[in-house]
């Protein structure tokens, strides 16, 4: 826990040490825990003196500024009234209040009227505790991908199944505004069919199409990660194929707002290459001259195509045929423009960019290959039909002690083995084990984080202790973003996670894992609100060098520089005083930094000092724009990767 940053032992003080039961006086807690009766220390008199002096002027009945009055304000009693007096801490303590301007007490009169206020109310919430309540809390998107990637290693995009979340003070988990309805029931129902018939296969599939779309303002003259080396641009993404049989691939382009095919003013003509795990399955030519309003429209679509089930990689990219400069008389950009704006103007080499790749099948189902997802589950295999129940039963056990994050009961195996049965007796042992694992996913027990008090703990006020599988999940979706490990579900089945050098060990395991990854790309992304960056695109006009994997870049260098402070024991002076950061060559570049190279995020320093700190990050900037120019010549000002507007930016902040 030591190693923890300031910033992020906050937050998790907040989400776990409190719901542990380890007590912490907060704000909450004051105000909820208010007695009334009890005495401040030191002179009543004195301190009402202060307040009547200094604070009633203004916050009383007549002028009532800030929306506070303090006529009746007991200072002897702040617990009678412990949400002001908490206001009042806040202003005191950070030197708000009295406003500049009008006269102030002593300094030392102030600190000793806050401690005092602060003592006394610390000590009515101690007395009596109260840490406040949660509603039922279900899996979001992203934990709802992520528990099934631990569970059957099968990634999903959880947007093609739920809907999108309510986003409360930038964050997409907070279960007080996550709303329950039939749709979203249906939903998850849905996705507990599809998951399952994804990681067991289903030979009886009807054909579908899924979509991966291409940002327009993504860079296509260069090599795409995951593509296959020779080619340029396009998109490599992630399908899951249901079955074995055929499909057929639907590649879409760019096109300008008159119809024409973007590229046409290319030196060369193109092809373009759909892979499977980087094996060729299809190169297509592609007639410059095509146009929205041809009966294919400005798409191409290969022959069906015989695909295996189970998680393949699959790229579509183009050839690339030339290497070296451009040929742009315009500008040298970083990137290869595709803004309707500009166009295909000849001066410009526009070359075709990939809008999207459609993905439909299957058809002509000839079977399921067993997928990395199948044997994931299929831990066992009976040899005779007897053997079945018992290896379901095993299978069950594990896969039930897994997703609902705790060991699973007899009377909850039993439950799910009528599941199998059923779908024993229409389709083997196969169909039976793909039903429960459906019924698995469908549990309540799954989708809601519920939390059942500390077996044997005294309930006082109606508050109990957290149980040990209750904080393992906290825990785990706090650190990781994903279900809890074996080991932690080992840990607070023992009872031992409540012990607080238990609870270290497991917090130290936890940070020191990959995993904790997420701590970057969810916590600090949304309470930094880098989400909100993409919808922001700079004017292509005046910035056209400023493209997706740039931003991408600037987002990661965010994420890793927290993730590092938070291994390494930085402090709150670092997070925003830092004359380092971790940056590829493209982003090195864009800061106008020499000697970085590749793709990888080596730690770097700053070349301008006005960058320093989480503030001087380019994916931050953009949400803090940049004061008018003060003289014609800075409005025209720019550099040619167009960072000025950053760079304005920062200096301003």
């Amino acid at each position: 826990m030591t190693r923890i940053a300031p910033v992020l032992a906050l937050a998790l003080v907040l989400e776990v040490a409190v719901a542990a039961g380890i007590q912490s006086p907060s704000d909450s807690d004051r105000s909820l825990g208010a007695v009334h009766g009890s005495v401040m220390p030191g002179s009543g008199d004195s301190a009402d003196d202060l307040v009547q002096q200094y604070c009633v002027r203004c916050h009383n009945e007549r002028r009532f500024l800030g929306n506070l009055t303090l006529e009746e304000f007991d200072p002897a009693n702040p617990t009678a009234n412990a949400p002001v007096a908490e206001k009042m801490i806040r202003k005191l303590r950070a030197g708000m209040m009295p406003p500049p301007g009008v006269s102030r007490p002593p300094e030392e009169e102030v600190t000793a009227f806050v401690a005092a206020m602060e003592e006394t109310i610390d000590a009515a919430a101690a007395e009596n505790p109260n840490p406040g309540a949660r509603t039922f809390q279900r899996l979001n998107r992203a934990e709802y991908e992520r528990a099934i990637d631990d569970l059957l290693g099968l990634k999903i995009d959880a947007s093609a199944y739920l809907p999108n979340e309510t986003v409360s003070a930038g964050f997409d988990n907070i279960a007080d505004v996550q709303n329950l309805s039939p749709t979203l029931l249906e939903a998850y129902l849905t996705a507990a069919s599809e998951v399952s018939r994804l990681a067991l296969g289903d030979a009886s599939a009807t054909p579908a199409e899924a979509t991966y779309e291409v940002s327009r303002y993504a860079e296509q003259r260069e090599h795409v990660p995951g593509t296959p080396f020779g080619t340029r641009g396009g998109i490599s993404v992630i399908h899951n194929f249901v079955a074995d049989g055929e499909y057929y691939f639907r590649l879409a382009f760019q096109h300008e707002s008159t119809g024409n095919f973007f590229g046409q003013t290319a030196p060369f003509d193109e092809e373009i290459e759909v892979s499977i795990d980087g094996a060729r399955i299809a190169l297509i030519p592609l007639d410059r001259w095509m146009h929205r309003q041809d009966p294919g429209g400005v798409e191409v679509v290969t022959d069906p195509i015989a695909v295996t089930a189970g998680t393949h990689r699959v790229s579509a990219a183009f050839l690339k045929v030339t290497e070296g400069p451009v040929e742009d008389l315009t500008s040298p950009h970083e990137w290869s423009l595709a803004d309707k704006k500009i166009g295909y103007s000849y001066g410009i080499t526009g070359v075709p960019h990939l809008r999207d790749l459609t993905i439909g099948g299957p058809y002509d189902i000839t079977g399921v290959t067993r997928t990395a997802a199948w044997e994931r589950v299929m831990n066992c295999r009976p040899a005779t039909p007897a053997e079945e129940p018992a290896c379901a039963r095993q299978i069950i056990d594990r896969l039930g002690t897994r997703a609902f994050r705790r060991p699973v009961t007899d009377s909850e195996v039993d439950g799910l083995m009528g599941l199998f049965e059923e779908g024993a007796r229409e389709g083997g042992f196969d169909i039976g084990v793909r039903t429960a694992l459906q019924g698995i996913l469908a549990s309540p027990d799954f989708v809601f984080r519920f939390e059942v008090p500390a077996a044997g703990s005294a309930v006082t006020g109606g508050l109990s202790l957290l149980s040990d599988a209750a904080l393992a999940s906290r825990l785990s979706f706090f650190l990781w973003g994903r279900l809890p490990d074996e080991e932690l579900i080992e840990v607070s089945a023992a009872g031992a996670l409540s012990d607080p050098g238990t609870f270290d060990r497991q917090v130290e395991r936890m940070l020191a894992d990959p995993r904790s990854e997420a701590l970057g790309t969810r916590f600090a992304s949304q309470w930094l609100r880098l989400q909100d960056l993409d919808k922001v695109h700079p004017d292509a006009l005046r910035y056209p060098d400023f493209y997706q994997q740039l931003a991408q870049d600037m987002r990661r260098e965010t994420e890793t520089f927290f993730n590092v402070l938070v291994r390494e024991g930085g402090s709150l002076q670092d997070f925003l005083t830092a004359d380092f950061s971790y940056m590829n060559q493209r982003l090195a570049r864009h800061y106008g930094i020499q000697g970085v190279a590749g793709d990888h995020f080596p730690p770097g320093d700053y070349a301008n000092p006005e960058r320093r700190g989480i503030l001087g990050h380019g994916r931050r900037l953009p949400l803090t724009p940049p004061p008018p120019p003060t003289t014609p010549a800075a409005s025209t000002t720019r550099t040619r990767s167009g960072a000025a507007s950053w760079d304005t930016a920062a200096s301003s902040l």
